[in-house]
C-alpha cells in the first residue's frame, strides 16, 4: 500500500472516540431493526441480523433489548417504521460522499444532515451523481497482530484468496479483505476455518478511486464534516473517497 490513508483507515487510527461515535445504543438498535425487516427475525438464516446482533453485544446491549429491536423489526412489537436512506453529497474539491441514515422520520434526519453541511461545506447531490463512483462490497477485517501468521505473509494470502477474497490491502494490524456482497458470510466461514481472527464485518462502499487532500486546511474540514455526520443519531456508516498524505 501507498503511504496514503482512506477515511476507513484513518477512523481506525482515530481509536475509542470513533468507536463511540458508531456505537450508541440506538445506532445500533435501527440496525437491528432494519435488518430483522428486511431479512426476517432469524440470524441463523439472517447474516446481516447477525452481524448486527453481534456488534451490539460487543457494546453490551442488554438481551432483552436486542429482542425488543428484533421482534419491532419483524412487525411483533408496534413502532414507527425504520427506514433505510442513502444520502449522496458533494464536498470539498468534489469529494463523494454517501451517508447511510436508519430514520423513523426522513424530513428530521435530512434537516439534521442540511445543517451539518450548512456549517462544515458541502451539499447534497441528487441520487446517482455519488453512488455511481463506489462498489458495494463485503468487507472483513481479519486480526494479524504485530507478528505475522506462522507461515508468512504468501500463505496468509494464499488462505484469503481461497477463502473467496476479491480484494485485500494491510490496515494497521489487520487486513481488509473485500468479497462480493453475496459471498461475505461464506468468505467469513471460510476464514473462520482456518483459525483467523475476524474483527469486524458488513457490507460496506468502497470508492472507485480517490481525492487526494495535500492541503491541511482542507484535511481538517473534512475530517469534521466526516465526524459531523457520523455524530449524527440516524446516521449508521458514513463513506469518503478522498485519502490524506
Amino acid at each position: 500500500m501507498s503511504g496514503h490513508s482512506k477515511w476507513s483507515q484513518i477512523k481506525r487510527q482515530k481509536g475509542a472516540a470513533d468507536v463511540k461515535r458508531g456505537a450508541s445504543f440506538s445506532k445500533l438498535s435501527n440496525a437491528i431493526i432494519v435488518a430483522a425487516k428486511n431479512g426476517g427475525g432469524d440470524p441463523g438464516n439472517n447474516f446481516t441480523l447477525k452481524m448486527a446482533i453481534e456488534r451490539a453485544k460487543a457494546v453490551s446491549m442488554p438481551k432483552d433489548t436486542i429482542e425488543r429491536a428484533i421482534k419491532r423489526g419483524t412487525g411483533e412489537i408496534a413502532g414507527a417504521a425504520i427506514d433505510e436512506v442513502l444520502y449522496e453529497i458533494i464536498a470539498t474539491d468534489n469529494v463523494g460522499i454517501l451517508v447511510e441514515a436508519a430514520t423513523d422520520n426522513r424530513n428530521r434526519t435530512t434537516a439534521e444532515l442540511k445543517n451539518v453541511l450548512t456549517k462544515c461545506g458541502g451539499k447534497l447531490a441528487s441520487s446517482g451523481a455519488v453512488s455511481y463512483q463506489y462498489n458495494k462490497m463485503g468487507k472483513l477485517l481479519v486480526e494479524v497482530g504485530e507478528n505475522p501468521p506462522a507461515g508468512g505473509k504468501e500463505e496468509l494470502e494464499l488462505a484469503l484468496i481461497d477463502a473467496g477474497a476479491e480484494d485485500f490491502t494491510e490496515e494497521d494490524n489487520a487486513i481488509a479483505v473485500y468479497t462480493k456482497p453475496n459471498e461475505l458470510e461464506l468468505t467469513k466461514k471460510a476464514l473462520e476455518a482456518q483459525g483467523l481472527n475476524i474483527l469486524e464485518a458488513g457490507l460496506t462502499y468502497e470508492p472507485q478511486s480517490t481525492i487526494k487532500l495535500e492541503e491541511k486546511e482542507k484535511a481538517d474540514k473534512m475530517i469534521k464534516l466526516m465526524e459531523s455526520l457520523e455524530d449524527l443519531e440516524d446516521v449508521t456508516a458514513v463513506y469518503a473517497n478522498f485519502e490524506l498524505e
